[in-house]
C-alpha cells in the first residue's frame, strides 16, 4: 500500500503566518503539522509515502523529513506546480502509485482516537483486497463547506456531493482516503468542476457508482480537525495540548509509532531522542526507549 500527503495550496486564509512558509509546516501545539497527517499513515502501516506541495514548499519538506530513514519509512517528494484539486494527487503520484493501492491524507488534517490503527488497517485491507475504497465520514455543524454523505434507511451511503447548498446529511467526509488500484485510473477520468478543480468527490462518487465505496463513520471517541482556519489551528493546538497534558503522554510521536511498528531499533530511536536534545519530545523518545512506556499494537 502506498501512500500520499497532499500539503500544497497557499494558505491565504492563514495569511500573513503562510506568507513565507507552507501551513503544512505550522505548529500545532508543539510539532509540525505535517506529523499529525504522516502518523495516521504510519499507523496504517504505510511506508512508502509521497508528499506532494508547492515548488516553493517543497524543499522545507525534504529538510524536514529526510528520506525517511529515520523513521522506517521511505519518502519521495513531487511537485503540485498549481492546485487543481485533490484528486490530481493521483495523477501527479501515477509513477510513484505503480499500479497499487494507495491512500491519501490531506495534510492540514488532524485525527485522532482510541483504535484508531486498527480502523486503518481495515481500510487498507480492503483496498489491497481489492474491495474498492474506504472513506470516513464524520458529523459536522456546517456540512455545506465539505463533500456531504447521502445515507438511506439502511445506512448505506447513495449520494455524496461537494459543498452543497442544502446539505442531505451532516456527515462530510474527511480528508483521508483509501483505494483499490484502480485509483489512477479513475482519477483521470475526473473531468474539471465549475470551479477548474479535479474534485475527490467526483473521484468518490466513481467508486459509489460502481458499488465499491465503503463509507465508515467516526463516531464518539474519534476526533477530526481541519486546521484550514486561525480559529481552527488555534482549536487544534488546544486539543492536542488538552489531550496530552490530560494523559500526559504526547501524541502523533512519528518515531514511536515506527518503533511500535518495529521499523527501527531501540538505538534508532534513541539517536532521535538524542537529536531532539532537552525537549519534552526527545525525553519522551528515551522513556519509550527505556521500557518505562507498555507499547500495545496498533491492529
Amino acid at each position: 500500500m502506498k501512500g500520499i500527503i497532499l500539503a500544497g495550496g497557499s494558505g491565504t486564509r492563514l495569511y500573513p503566518l503562510t506568507t513565507v512558509t507552507s501551513k503544512q509546516l505550522l505548529p500545532v501545539y508543539d510539532k509540525p503539522m505535517i506529523y499529525y497527517p504522516l502518523s495516521v499513515l504510519m499507523l496504517a502501516g504505510i511506508r512508502d509515502i509521497l508528499i506532494i506541495s508547492t515548488p516553493k514548499d517543497l524543499p522545507n519538506f525534504e529538510r524536514l523529513l529526510g528520506n525517511g530513514e529515520r523513521y522506517g519509512v521511505n519518502f519521495s517528494y513531487k511537485v503540485q506546480p498549481s492546485p487543481d484539486g485533490l484528486a490530481q494527487a493521483f495523477i501527479l503520484g501515477e509513477e510513484f502509485i505503480g499500479g497499487e493501492p494507495c491512500a491519501m491524507v490531506l495534510g492540514d488534517n488532524i485525527f485522532y482516537g482510541n483504535g484508531l490503527g486498527a480502523t486503518l488497517h481495515k481500510a487498507v485491507t480492503k483496498a489491497e483486497s481489492g474491495e474498492g475504497a474506504t472513506v470516513f465520514g464524520y458529523w459536522v455543524d456546517d456540512p455545506e463547506r465539505y463533500g456531504v454523505v447521502e445515507f438511506d434507511a439502511d445506512k448505506r451511503a447513495v449520494s455524496i456531493e461537494e459543498k452543497p447548498k442544502v446539505p442531505k446529511s451532516n456527515y462530510a467526509v474527511t480528508g483521508l482516503y483509501f483505494y483499490d488500484e484502480r485509483v489512477t485510473e479513475f482519477a483521470k477520468r475526473v473531468k474539471p468542476s465549475a470551479r477548474g478543480e479535479l474534485e475527490i468527490t467526483d473521484l468518490n462518487s466513481m467508486y459509489l457508482e460502481d458499488g465499491s465505496l465503503n463509507v465508515r463513520t467516526l463516531g464518539r471517541g474519534y476526533a477530526w480537525l481541519d486546521t484550514g482556519t486561525m480559529d481552527s489551528l488555534y482549536e487544534a493546538g488546544e486539543f492536542v495540548r488538552t489531550v496530552q497534558r490530560a494523559q500526559g503522554l504526547p501524541i502523533a510521536v512519528i518515531e514511536e509509532i515506527a518503533y511500535e511498528n518495529g521499523w527501527i531499533s531501540k538505538d534508532e530511536l534513541l539517536e532521535s531522542a538524542d537529536r531532539y536534545g532537552k525537549s519534552p519530545y526527545g525525553k519522551h523518545l528515551r522513556d519509550v526507549a527505556e521500557g518505562k512506556l507498555v507499547l500495545i499494537p496498533n491492529r
